[in-house]
């Protein structure tokens, strides 16, 4: 292979194992002596445990041993936490409720671990689990975010008056309030933001090995951020020492948000092992993943934007209740306030925002971040707000989104975001031009001539990745640095392997990441190694989520890069009796600018390690490692147009054309791109059309299954049109943003959007299903 650096459209190259059926995930590890573990849930979604009963399981066959939460607790296991620390707006710190790994007398949501049961067989454990008897005192049950805060509602945590974990806002209210005096128009909008499950390919799965002899610890598990895991398991909820635990996250089929977090089945899983002194391994079954994987999304919002004579924003006042579910998760406390309200201002030049938001907890599975985290919740405010606007002025969308969008950079929003950069109307135009929106009017009577109805929607998005610098997001509370690290090690014949602490779980990391190497070394991909997964091998990271891996993650192999570079080249002036400066690698070589002088890369790399000349005072080696910081977030942005057909006799919506135009700086592999992209537009449409957690009032979930939650499929997709704009990023070194969340963020409004256009009816919820969708349309006829 040839070598395809920084641009060129490459092979994944961990699709050769993807794609033939080897690739080795947790599930397929296997440890001598392991054993199999199941848990024993809650079928009730708020009750008192008032007893526990485990001897009929105990004489079951292949029974090992029953756990619960008394026997975690006096092993001093932690309770698990929420890592970002959020004040509400009269100064007092969020109200965190306990979070048992293993429930304490108290169950809070269907499907909550009280014990684990393990067995020598998958099977033996499954059954055995079943043996165990509970017998609860039932509570009173409320899994709706606004009922939760109301006079009576049942109260889950007693730190936690009307169940409000925190009251907190952002902006100034009365700036806000000024705008709002005396406006040419106010809009407003009552917005629903649906409760999604993250379904990931891989269900979740933990095996947990203590090796006695040792005195060691090993964690196999489905994460995105495998040295987290180990640093909350080893310094919050002592599990075991930092420097005796080793986690390792091998091949992880999708994480979207729902796989960052410590859940309490990895916890107990490696206290069970240290306990039974066998290895324990537990693998989610699907209906596990729809109860107790975190949800996404759960937003009530009620919005108001104020107009000018002109038709310009004045300002925006938001008011969202944001459903937590029973417990903190991770980012729970983030993802609803400083992910969220951050981007209400869009693309658009907003003098005034004010938003408050209110975290509750309902007797529902945790809500944290899922593909988008908080920016798809923003988005959908502010694009469905805009559309509303331009259809109650007369306006074409196009028009009056042009009217505000911002033009000078870099731009300070009232709600603490510094865009540095973009080009919002050359994305519009871009997304129109493909769209043929001039020609859709035409296309709209055509399809009323067949009994159709047929709409179009827009969506401009803008979002903020690499969540930094840590600076800036200590001082927001967050409780770890959200830096990156690499390792750059060159070995004797030249090859090299990049140790990183981002993580892959279907992003194509170790085809980019190879790609960067190739770029500034001119040495083939499949000459690059990159190493990741594993606690043992690197030494530190923060993983992946929220867009940061090319941005942050490759922006610290570049900085490693540098330091690598600068040595190879003071090696090669010394073996080419040059000068440093006139040295340059390129195309596999290291040579004398101007010169036919060279060295082949490799030769450089054999005198590095050989040490018989170099230069003096010089150590031999080459091997190099960098943290990178960013200085900012990074801003993708995007404009999407959707065009739906709808069935007014069955309510049916059909997409016709959509189109996306996205930029995301500096792009290292366009394939990969486009791949990201068309998965997020495919989740967001799902959320659109098709997806939604639904709880009936005890709190049982209704949507456990795949005959009951519905994801979308080829069918429900159109072929999607794909245009990249380029405006570099300025705050890292490759000019990167961001591409693996876009899409999930600006596409739900801009179908929504659409559907609305076409029945005429503005009042529609997500998802659109066609039963509601028939409902609308005979609302207003």
């Amino acid at each position: 292979m040839g070598v395809e650096g920084i641009g060129a459209k490459v092979l994944r190259k961990e699709d050769r194992r993807f794609i033939t059926g080897q690739g080795r995930y947790t599930d397929d590890m296997s440890v001598p002596g392991m054993k199999y573990a199941a848990f024993v849930r809650s079928p009730h979604a708020h009750a008192k445990i008032t007893s526990i009963d485990a001897s009929a399981a105990r004489e079951m066959p292949g029974f090992i041993e029953f756990l619960d939460g008394q026997q975690l607790k006096a092993d001093g296991i932690g309770n698990i936490i929420c890592g970002w620390a959020v004040t509400s707006k009269d100064g007092s710190p969020m109200k965190m409720g306990a979070y048992p790994a293993l429930a304490d007398g108290i169950v809070r949501y269907v499907g909550q671990p009280i014990g684990i049961v393990i067995a020598e067989t998958q099977a033996q454990a499954r059954d055995a689990a079943e043996g165990v008897m509970i017998e609860y005192e039932e509570l009173p049950v409320v899994v709706n975010g606004p009922d939760a805060m109301k006079a009576g509602a049942p109260q889950l945590h007693p730190e936690a008056e009307n169940n409000i974990c925190f009251d907190w806002e952002l902006g100034d209210a009365d700036a806000t309030a000024k705008a709002f005096e005396n406006p040419a128009k106010v809009i407003k909008l009552d917005i629903v933001n649906n409760r999604l499950s993250p379904n990931p390919i891989e269900p979740r799965a933990a095996l947990g090995h203590y090796n006695s002899a040792e005195d060691h610890y090993t964690c196999y598990t489905t994460s995105q951020n495998p040295h987290v895991a180990r640093l909350v398991m080893s310094a919050f909820y002592n599990v075991a020492p930092e420097h005796k635990l080793r986690v390792i996250a091998p091949d992880v089929g999708g994480g979207f948000g729902a796989k960052i977090y410590i859940y309490p089945e990895e916890i107990v899983c490696l206290w069970a092992s240290k306990r039974t002194h066998v290895p324990v391994k537990w693998t989610s079954d699907r209906t596990e993943a729809f109860l107790t994987d975190a949800h996404g999304r759960d937003h009530v919002s009620d919005v108001e934007m104020a107009l000018d004579a002109n038709n310009k924003i004045l300002g925006l006042r938001v008011n969202t209740v944001a459903n937590l579910g029973a417990y903190m998760s991770l980012f729970s406390s983030a993802t609803p306030t400083y992910l969220y309200a951050t981007l209400l201002s869009g693309q658009y030049n907003i003098p005034a925002i004010y938003a408050n938001v209110k975290g509750v907890y309902t007797n529902t599975a945790p809500v944290d971040a899922y593909r988008g985290a908080g920016r798809p919740e923003a988005t959908y405010v502010i694009e469905r707000t805009m559309e509303t606007a331009a259809r109650e002025l007369g306006m074409s969308p196009a028009e009056f989104r042009r009217i505000n969008f911002i033009r000078e950079f870099p731009h300070q929003t009232p709600v603490i975001m510094n865009y540095d950069t973009g080009d919002f109307e050359a994305t519009m135009e871009a997304a129109m031009k493909t769209a043929d929106v001039a020609g859709f009017e035409g296309r709209r009577q055509e399809a009323k001539s067949r009994g159709k109805l047929r709409g179009l929607g827009m969506s401009c998005y803008i979002e903020a990745c690499g969540i930094a610098p840590s600076k800036a997001v200590g001082s927001l509370g967050a409780g770890v640095g959200l830096w990156e690290s690499a390792e750059v090690r060159v070995n004797p014949v030249g090859t090299i392997e990049i140790l990183t602490g981002s993580h892959s779980h279907g992003q194509g990391h170790e085809t980019t990441f190879a790609q960067v190497v190739s770029q500034r070394f001119g040495v083939p991909v499949d000459n690059v190694q990159i190493v990741h997964g594993d606690t043992d091998k690197v030494q530190f990271g923060m993983g992946t989520y929220g867009s940061r891996s090319g941005a942050v993650g490759c922006s610290a192999i570049s900085k490693a890069l540098d330091k690598v570079e600068a040595k190879a080249k003071k090696i090669g002036a010394h073996l080419l009796e040059a000068d440093e400066g006139d040295i340059v690698i390129e195309n596999g070589e290291v040579k004398v600018a101007g010169t036919d002088k060279k060295l082949a890369w490799h030769e450089v790399c054999l005198g590095a390690y050989t040490g018989h000349n170099l230069p003096d005072g010089m150590e031999p080696g080459l091997k190099e490692g960098a943290f990178y910081d960013p200085q900012n977030f990074t801003f993708p942005a995007g404009c999407y147009i959707c065009e739906v057909e709808v069935d007014p006799d069955t309510g049916v919506t059909e997409i016709v054309q959509f189109v996306a135009a996205d930029d995301f700086g500096n792009i290292i592999n366009p394939m990969i791109v486009e791949g990201q992209v068309h998965g997020g537009l495919a989740q967001g449409i799902g959320q659109a059309l098709l997806e939604g957690v639904n709880y009936d009032e005890t709190g049982q979930l209704v949507t456990a299954s795949y005959m009951d939650y519905a994801m979308p499929r080829a069918w429900d997709l159109p072929m999607f049109k794909v245009e990249t704009l380029v405006t570099p990023c300025t705050t890292n070194p490759l000019g990167l943003k961001g591409c693996g969340e876009a899409g999930a963020i600006g596409s739900p409004p801009a179908v929504m959007n659409a559907i609305t256009d076409a029945i005429g009816n503005n009042d529609l919820t997500m998802p659109a299903t066609p039963e509601k969708v028939w409902n609308a349309i005979n609302a207003v006829n």
